[in-house]
Formats: C-alpha cells, structure tokens, sequence
C-alpha cells in the first residue's frame, strides 16, 4: 500500500481472462488516493484487461477486487481511450466533445446549465485548449486530441484519470508534452492516476509507483522497489541493468550502457 495514503481499489489474489481462459493471475495490489501509478507491459500482456477489471468491467475469474467505497463514496473513475477510438471524421468541435461528458448528469434533453459550462471550461483551461474550443476534432494534431479526451474525462467530475496509451504513435516531444501534462494535473488537480504504456524508460521518469507486467509475471511497488537490476531481470526473464542518463532514468539490457 503506499505509505499514508488511503486505499481506492485493491487486488487480492486476482486471475482475469476471457471464455475460461487466463490471461493474466496472482495479482496483488492497492492503488491509492493521490497514487500516479504506470501499468506497463509490451502489447498483448494485459494491460487492458487489469484496466476493464479496474473499471468493473470484467469480472475475475479467481480472487477478489474490494472498492474501498465506505472510505469514498466520491471515488469516479474517468477512462481515456486510445484516442484512434474516436473517429477522426466525427462532425464534432473540441468544446462539443468535452461537453459530452455532462450528458450523465445534464441528460440529453436538458441543455447544459452553469455547472455543466463551468465544469466544461475548467477542463478546457487545465490541459490548455481553449484557444481550440471551436476547432473540429479532425483537425487536431495526436496530441491535441489526447488533450481534447483528458478534458473530456475531467469534466465528469472524474477523481481518479485511467489513460490507455495516450502517447502511442506520438513522437518524443509530443510524448513528453502529455506525460508533462498528466504530472501536472496530477499534482494541482489532485487527481489519482493510472497510466497504461508499453514505455518503462519514458513512464518511470514521471509515476511514483509501478505496476509491471511481462510474460505472465506481475510486480508492483515503488519505484525504488521495482527499478532494480534484480528485479527487472527477474520479470523480463533476461539481464537488464537500471541506469541514468542526466536526471532521466533508463532501463537497458545488461551492458548497454
């Protein structure tokens, strides 16, 4: 558990899979109230499906998911897609598809009252796109539609940011610019935070806590617990040295660096 922090969501002794079929078990974790957690791992691990066991979207096949909601009642997940979900021909302005996310509570046939505005152009402003408000989602860079989908998870009133991949198929600078983004909402927004890529080298330098998955095997801790020569070679199953260039932490196969 992280040290002082009360518990959102706890696995206990968790299998998940599909029609009978494991894809991933023996997971143990807690993620916590004001936790920047990374699920790391390469495509196909599954990744994906901790994230719909997470959300309530798929039952374990063994073990348990316990939601501390007697502690909070207010917990509210916000998802983030892949943002190639949504269509990129979809007629829809940026300020219209961060609106969306009040149709829960404002319904479909109630125009939006001061709440749902204020709510809409809070999120707008905190990932710095309201000079975009009116600009068609198709006319956005990578990027700037991954921002357009963070606003619009924001403006649920979500506590707790789960990101699937947000910076796949960006380059480094538009890689570094969400990851910046995300910290940053994380520490003024006070928001909870999970963040899911296939990138250790990029995600460690940003999460304080890590969940790994490789090959069927699983770990989970802090950064000083997980970023360790021993550890890593035990979970990719290969030597594998920790080291850093500048402040920046690498992660590289034994003799690489």
């Amino acid at each position: 558990m992280s040290e002082g922090r009360e518990p959102l969501v706890r696995f206990e002794g968790v299998a998940l899979g599909y029609r009978g079929e494991t894809v991933i078990e023996d997971l143990d974790f807690t993620l916590c109230a004001g936790d920047f957690l990374g699920l790391v791992g390469p495509n196909g691990a599954g990744k994906s499906t901790v994230v719909k066991a997470m959300l309530g979207l798929l039952k374990p096949m063994r073990g348990r998911i316990v939601y501390e909601r007697e502690l909070h009642e207010e917990l509210e997940f916000g998802y983030i897609p892949q943002r190639h979900t949504l269509d990129e021909i979809f007629p829809l302005t940026v300020e219209e598809i961060v609106a969306m996310a009040r149709y829960r509570s404002a319904g479909l046939l109630r125009g939006p009252d001061r709440e749902d505005r204020e709510a809409v152009e809070h999120a707008l402003e905190a990932v710095d796109i309201v000079r975009l408000r009116h600009r068609g989602y198709g006319e956005l860079s990578g990027g700037q539609r991954q921002r357009t989908l963070i606003a619009r998870a924001m403006a649920t009133g979500a506590n707790c940011l789960v990101l699937d991949e947000p910076t796949d198929g960006m380059d480094l600078s538009s890689q570094e610019a969400i990851l910046r983004l995300v910290s940053r909402l994380h520490e003024e927004e006070g928001l909870t935070v999970v963040f899911v890529s296939h990138l250790l080298n990029e995600v460690a330098n940003f999460v304080d806590r890590l969940a790994m998955i490789e090959d069927g095997r699983f770990a989970w801790g802090t950064l000083e617990e997980i970023l360790t020569d021993e550890r890593l070679s035990d979970l990719y199953g290969m030597p594998v040295e920790v080291g850093r260039i500048g402040d920046a932490v690498v992660v590289v196969p034994e003799s690489r660096l």
